[in-house]
């Protein structure tokens, strides 16, 4: 790999696939102590839309809601009785 006058370089076709990398993407190096480099894509917010799976959003009666603030109350009280 070559340097232009300009300081720019080709990234291999085999790192820009490993790292799916598409023209226009941005890129980040890391130098660790020991003198390599490590190159990896820069996540963008809209990189990250999707990762975290969106929570159940199962419709709760009163009547569950009631159950679950009592069952925790009972819980509590007992704990504070066992101290």
């Amino acid at each position: 790999m070559a340097l232009t006058v300009k300081g720019q370089a080709t990234i291999p076709k085999p790192v820009r696939d490993h790292l799916r990398l598409k023209p226009g993407d941005k890129v980040k190096f890391f130098i660790h102590p020991d003198g390599s480099v490590v190159l990896l894509p820069q996540l963008s917010v809209a990189n990250l839309r999707g990762i975290l799976k969106k929570p159940l959003r199962r419709p709760v009666t009163l009547r569950a809601m009631r159950e679950a603030i009592a069952a925790g109350a009972s819980q509590g009280f007992r704990r504070r009785q066992r101290q």
